[in-house]
């Protein structure tokens, strides 16, 4: 298959593409989606097909404004309101009852359905311009998402219709799912909107236990990003749990060809070869640059990645969810 190659004034064409039951790779403002006509079964299919994505993890549908979800939802209770006035348009999904409308290549079979309205202007007039747009990141499945429109087609090239180029995400890490369909909201995953932002518009929610640990055997996932190990680079990632002097003497001691994620403020002490994520306690920037250095690690070649592991509030949540499930949800403590 030939992949073009669009740029952002290209939306007519990429429109096209939804509509005839193709798939497109679209920035939005926090990863590269691969998209295709929500509604259209047969064309959601072409997704999984193109990720090697497991047909049991559901997708996330998005609109280009909120009088879109009309249709697509049997109940928009008044949290949810709430919090689409809050945040959207925004790095936020909202887990709803589906109508009849979406087919069950989006929701994995689940009476539910994700929700998103995009920020970015690129996304928002291309589903305007086409349809509700079903989009996981465009990457294939496992591997770190994409924040750019070169890391969507080192991954995707020659497997998907087009690539709209719409620059470098700003968020950089997948959005905030939050499921309403349980007596007290629970968020799903992590993202750019924080725990604490959403318990100050709707108070009472929950963080589910599968946000710091894997599924349990069986379980079902309700939302992208839980059920399976995630965003992994080729490198093997190590998280390491210690202060900032045992973070440093321990990555000194290494071997091989390993590569260290290190904050801005440790980088003059590190004697081996490093990325620098952003200051310490710079979250937003760790969030911006994570998934890019987890490929940067991957096109060099680097064999080990050693990385702090990430605090557990506000955005760094975020960060935690990702490199702990690139990790495989293994922690080194450290001593001395």
């Amino acid at each position: 298959m030939e992949t073009l190659l669009l740029n952002r004034n290209q939306t007519d064409t990429a429109a096209a593409i939804i509509q005839r039951g193709g798939l497109v790779a679209v920035p939005t403002e926090t990863v590269y989606g691969l998209a295709a006509d929500a509604l259209n079964g047969k064309a959601v299919a072409k997704i999984f097909r193109a990720k090697g994505r497991p047909m049991d993890n559901p997708l996330i549908v998005h609109i280009s404004e909120i009088a879109q979800i009309s249709g697509l939802v049997s109940d928009f209770p008044e949290k949810a309101q709430k919090l689409a006035d809050a945040f959207w348009p925004g790095p936020l999904t909202i887990i709803l009852p589906k109508s009849d409308r979406i087919p069950d290549e989006v929701s994995a079979g689940l009476d539910t359905v994700a929700i998103r309205l995009p920020m970015n202007e690129c996304a928002r007039e291309l589903i305007a311009k086409s349809a509700p747009l079903a989009a996981p990141s465009a990457n294939l499945s496992g591997s770190p998402s994409p924040t750019t429109a070169e890391h969507v087609k080192k991954d995707m090239y020659g497997k998907i219709d087009a690539i709209l180029d719409g620059g470098d995400c700003e968020v950089g890490v997948e959005s905030t799912v939050i499921t309403l369909v349980t007596e007290v909201p629970r968020i799903l995953r992590p993202g750019g909107i924080t725990a604490e932002q959403i318990i100050g518009v709707i108070g009472e929610t929950k963080i589910d236990d599968a946000v710091l640990n894997p599924l349990k055997d069986g379980q079902t996932a309700a939302s992208p990003g839980m059920k399976y190990k995630h965003y992994s680079p080729k490198a093997n990632v190590v998280l390491l749990k210690g202060n900032s002097d045992q973070f440093i003497r321990y990555v000194n001691r290494q071997k091989g060809n390993p590569v260290v994620l290190c904050y801005e403020e440790e980088m003059q002490r590190i004697h081996i070869d490093y990325f620098s994520v952003g200051k310490e306690n710079d979250y937003s920037t760790q969030a911006h640059r994570l998934f890019a250095l987890l490929r940067d690690a991957d096109e060099k070649a680097y064999d080990t990645i050693y990385a702090h592991c990430p605090k557990t509030d506000g955005i760094s949540l975020a960060v935690y969810n990702r490199i702990i499930r690139a990790a495989g949800f293994e922690v080194t403590e450290l001593e001395g």
